[in-house]
């Protein structure tokens, strides 16, 4: 059986980077934009259960951030919010200092992409799903900018590929590449090697820690794997019945849990 899942529509964010969409969002000085996420108060209440409970942590540009705990700490939720997947029931995020509700949704999910632990893609080619997020934008992608993502993410070629043909590390791959085509500021990972088998998961992992660090993006990553969050992750924070536990230096952190 394929591990690729495809789907017949999709309204998760592509996020396509290279070339002309980093260079029209670069600043004065050639370097990308850069994003602080921040969250303040932020809680979650459904049905009367506090999914997540007032956590308050601020992650800098190019920070990796990664959040461990036991399954139904709130992990997962907590990432849905940062970028109203879900709805906050209380506190807020805020975006360089700017409280995301003011924030347009398909521009907020721009600028904060998500990749899953499934790479949830639709039927057709490759390069038509790279191009997905711009089209919604009314923005059309070259077939060179479609190629230099796939070169980005290791699959040169790959354009005219059908998706239900794809590994699973291949399909991570093009989710990845996915997200890169809307030149996001951050990052969201949830889950998204465990699916995979231990060498693509480290190619995954190895790839998007490149990504990064290159365009110092801000990144949270949720795993159960605490080797995972020490490799990539210069921060964690564990999470216990939807509540924020501790925070710190991921050493130190999975050290002392």
């Amino acid at each position: 059986m394929s591990e690729t899942t495809v789907i017949q529509n999709t309204n998760f964010n592509a996020t396509v980077e290279y070339p002309d969409e980093a260079v029209r969002r670069a600043s004065v000085d050639g370097t990308p934009e850069t994003l602080t996420l921040e969250t303040r108060n932020l809680s979650r209440a459904v049905s009367g259960k506090l999914l997540v409970n007032d956590i308050s942590v601020q992650i800098p540009p190019g920070e990796v951030l990664a959040v461990v705990g036991p399954s139904g700490a709130g992990k997962s939720s907590f990432l849905r919010l940062l970028n109203r997947l879900d709805e906050p029931t209380g506190g807020s995020v805020l975006l360089n200092g700017t409280d995301y509700r003011e924030i347009a949704p398909r521009e907020l999910r721009r600028r904060v992409g998500m990749v899953m632990q499934t790479a949830w893609l639709f039927p057709g080619t490759v390069a038509a799903n790279i191009a997905f997020g711009p089209r919604q934008r009314g923005e059309i992608l070259t077939e060179e900018q479609i190629a230099a993502l796939l070169n980005r993410v290791g699959l040169p070629g790959y354009q005219d590929r059908d998706v239900s043909n794809l590994s699973g590390g291949e399909a991570q791959r093009v989710s990845v590449a996915r997200t890169l085509a809307n030149a996001p500021e951050g990052l969201l990972l949830d889950e998204p090697t465990s699916a995979l088998d231990e060498a693509s998961a480290r190619g995954i992992e190895e790839l998007l820690l490149d990504i990064i660090q290159e365009r110092r993006m801000t990144c949270v990553i949720v795993t159960h794997n605490r080797l995972q969050a020490a490799r990539i992750a210069s921060r964690t924070m564990v999470l216990e019945s939807g509540g924020l536990v501790t925070i710190g230096p991921t050493k130190e952190v999975l050290h002392d849990h």
